[in-house]
């Protein structure tokens, strides 16, 4: 016979390679059971973290995890988290603890609404649906793509539920279809783009969720399409020659000039939010947009013409008609020289205030890094120059976990999920010294889950610079935006890694040292850059000039 426990942990490892968490009263008997099965466990410092160790895994490899969490405060601490996933339509499962079906206790909590409040659904496992429930959970996490908690109450943790079930009853798990298309609505959008002269593909994560890459490329091949992507789909168009990288305010400002000039734009999954089309100026006034997506209806003002469906379907179904009348290309994508419009500001070696110009160290470290990398971004000023400066090979290499619920302190805890889905990659944490501090309880778990691979660039700007950016310009006052600054090469060392401060360029080149060690002789390794606050990112540049209504 055996415990709910052990069937929960039993039909988890049927699905789930990994589990994060962190281990309490409520969910000790789950981490028991689950020891005896081929699931791997990683426990994180702190109840947030699993939650998005779990999420960074998914969104690294597109396979679900689970986190693990107690009741009562283990539960509330992962809230954040949960609403972050909830919100980016991250597929997570997470167990807890909760109160025993003979009544509440003292120190418990209506969970169940607080996951809901936050747009999580709760399922609860019974005596004799242990096992079935976990499924359930599964099945709808991935169906929904969203966070999902499952519950098990207290007295029946380790109550007997009976023999576990095979293997074979538990591994059918049942997923919703891909949305098709309506086919008059594609024959619209062939016709628009085998007239256009100057055609757009914008690709978003939806796109990559889909699978559309290389039905993108061969859309982009027949019409002559200048391409580009959000923030979240990064690389997704397999010839970069014709690819202006991201849109919005990531973007190079030239690049986003001549997406201005495109007469027909196709989106195909992305939801076209205010970062990614500059604030409503990303297209010109006069310009055909046309949304593809999940969503019932167009996501944005500017969008004239919304197909719903899938994005690998809808991008195939075109190129199929484009094929079947022969359009010609544009030949648009041919006549731009994309070298000036892939130039970034190489920025100073130090900024007037005396300190590190983060331009000049992004540039740097984008010429260090090693070219097999994660890179996992906490949420901050500073997510600017990552997202600028350091290229990745396709969308499932940057990580931002936050930007959904505009968080930050997520950093950390994710380089334990992605070093988990990628455990060949070198993992590349990029986070501010506020979301740093908010996240250290996770340094140790950073530390040790990426050993001989892992690199954390902590942008010290001893404030917290968006804050400063926003409203220190307004006038409010600056001294809640400030931070004393940190020694964060000494906290790393605390914890087993190699910190290094990088107070002028030339110390960067331990960088370079380091991956030339071979790895098992490698510490983790901290860069802390001690930058100038005064330099503000781009992206940074368009929400002042909306605040101050441009």
């Amino acid at each position: 016979m055996a415990s709910v426990s052990a069937h929960v942990a039993h039909a988890l490892s049927a699905h789930v390679d990994h589990v994060f968490g962190v281990m309490g009263n409520g969910n000790a008997a789950l981490l028991d059971a689950l020891d005896r099965t081929s699931a791997r466990y990683t426990a994180l410092r702190h109840e947030a973290g699993g939650v998005v160790a779990a999420d960074a895994h998914y969104r690294a490899s597109g396979r679900l995890a689970a986190a693990t969490a107690t009741y009562g405060a283990g539960f509330t601490n992962s809230l954040t988290a949960l609403a972050e996933s909830a919100q980016a339509r991250i597929p997570v499962v997470l167990v807890v603890g909760d109160a025993p079906t003979t009544g509440v206790r003292p120190w418990d909590v209506d969970q169940a609404a607080m996951a809901a409040a936050a747009g999580v659904p709760t399922l609860t496992a019974g005596r004799e649906d242990a096992a079935a429930t976990t499924v359930r959970a599964i099945e709808h996490a991935l169906a929904h793509r969203t966070p999902v908690v499952l519950a098990v109450p207290y007295d029946l943790a380790t109550a007997d539920a009976g023999e576990l079930p095979s293997a074979d009853e538990l591994r059918t798990v049942t997923l919703l279809a891909p949305l098709e298309p309506d086919s008059a609505r594609l024959d619209a959008v062939a016709e628009l783009l085998a007239v256009a002269r100057r055609p757009f593909l914008l690709a978003g994560r939806g796109a990559w969720l889909a699978g559309a890459g290389d039905a993108l490329a061969r859309l982009a091949g027949l019409t002559g399409a200048v391409t580009a992507s959000t923030a979240l789909a990064r690389g997704i168009f397999p010839d970069r020659g014709f690819d202006l990288g991201v849109t919005g305010g990531f973007g190079q400002e030239d690049a986003m000039a001549l997406v201005h000039e495109a007469d027909v734009a196709v989106v195909f999954g992305a939801g076209l939010n205010q970062f990614t089309t500059r604030f409503g100026q990303l297209f010109a006034p006069g310009t055909r947009v046309v949304q593809v997506d999940l969503a019932p209806e167009a996501t944005n003002p500017a969008v004239t013409d919304f197909v719903a469906g899938d994005a690998r379907l809808a991008a195939s179904g075109i190129a199929d008609r484009l094929e079947r009348t022969g359009a010609a290309p544009s030949g648009w994508r041919e006549s731009v020289d994309f070298a000036p419009l892939r130039r970034l500001h190489p920025g100073d070696d130090v900024a007037p205030d005396g300190r590190l110009d983060p331009r000049r160290v992004a540039a740097r470290l984008g010429e260090l890094l090693p070219e097999d990398r994660v890179v996992v971004s906490d949420g901050g000023h500073f997510i600017g120059w990552a997202n600028m400066y350091w290229p990745v090979a396709a969308p499932d290499r940057m990580l931002m976990v936050g930007t959904a619920f505009q968080s930050i302190g997520l950093g950390l805890p994710s380089v334990p999920g992605a070093a988990a889905a990628k455990p060949d990659a070198a993992i590349v944490l990029t986070t501010g010294d506020g979301g740093g501090l908010m996240a250290l309880a996770d340094l140790e778990s950073a530390v040790r889950t990426a050993a001989g691979r892992g690199i954390a660039v902590v942008w010290n700007d001893a404030a917290y610079g968006a804050e400063v950016n926003l409203y220190g310009l307004k006038g409010y006052a600056e001294e809640p935006m400030l931070i004393p600054e940190v020694d964060f090469a000494g906290l790393a060392n605390a914890v087993g890694a190699e910190g290094v401060v990088v107070r002028e360029l030339a110390d960067l080149d331990r960088l370079a040292s380091w991956a030339a060690e071979p790895v098992a002789e490698r510490r983790f390794l901290l860069l802390d850059c001690r930058i100038s606050g005064r330099v503000i990112a781009p992206y940074q540049h368009e929400v002042i000039a909306v605040n101050r209504g441009r």
